[in-house]
């Protein structure tokens, strides 16, 4: 069972100040087949969690372990992590001029599978999978990301989850700038993965309606850098009733 284990992660940002913390002891643990929602505020260190993880350069690790299946996260560049097994579906996707998504897609698993899937059964895959998120078959030859709107962007996001199978999937805000039609869809393919049971999500949301859609096993609220309150599904009923405020004081005084 594949397991991403973070133990006590300190990162840091630089600032015209100096560095300056963003994590300050983060502790969670997400195995294959489960599904974690880490809600919080604006400000609190969740895209910096997603960020560390996936190895992003402006962000730096000062203490702490990231392991996936007891190997460190933290020694591995950023594509020897997707190959690992870990996958990010950013907030914010960048464009890709130049390149289009059938090229983009086929190279991406080319390299985390290690060999070119046979192109036969990789076409049928790709329409398959575009079929469920409801995206033109045409969709395909644009360039990456290049004039897409906010809910084709995140849909492309899920394409590659679906496509690429990692064993853990981060899921940084991928309700932002959803209408409800587009939330729905790619929340079912988000559930589609789940449903294999092969893949385990960290799903960073500030809200609680993509959890009307996707269900998670554990919740986890985010303040001040690092997870001050875990629970099941309930607890993010009581967010949406009550709010981050308690917790962000409660974060800011520990």
């Amino acid at each position: 069972m594949a397991t991403l284990e973070i133990t006590d992660l300190h990162v840091t940002v630089e600032t015209e100040n100096g560095p300056r913390e963003i994590l300050s002891g983060v502790d969670l643990t997400v195995k294959q087949g489960e599904t974690h929602a880490i809600m919080g505020p604006n400000g609190s260190g969740k895209t910096t969690l997603a960020y560390s993880i996936a190895g992003h350069p402006k962000y730096t690790v000062t203490g702490g372990t990231v392991t996936l299946d007891g190997e460190d996260v933290l020694a591995m560049s950023v594509d020897e992590r997707a190959r690992a097994g870990l996958f990010l579906a950013m907030q914010y996707p960048v464009e890709i001029p130049g390149v289009s998504i059938s090229n983009f897609l086929r190279t991406s698993a080319t390299a985390v599978r290690g060999e070119a899937p046979k192109l036969r059964t990789w076409v049928k895959e790709v329409k398959e999978a575009m079929s469920g998120l409801q995206m033109d078959p045409s969709f395909a030859e644009r360039n990456v990301n290049e004039g897409f709107s906010g809910g084709e962007k995140k849909r492309h996001e899920i394409l590659q989850m679906e496509l690429l199978k990692p064993k853990i999937a981060i899921l940084d805000e991928t309700d932002s700038g959803l209408d409800v039609d587009a939330l729905r869809v790619v929340s079912e393919g988000v559930n589609r993965v789940r449903g294999t049971g092969e893949v385990g999500t960290l799903l960073i949301t500030h809200y609680t309606r993509i959890l009307r859609y996707i269900k998670p096993d554990y919740v986890h609220v985010f303040a001040a850098g690092k997870i001050v309150k875990s629970g099941g599904p309930e607890l993010a009923d009581e967010l949406e009733n009550e709010g981050y405020e308690k917790y962000v004081k409660g974060g800011a005084a520990a």
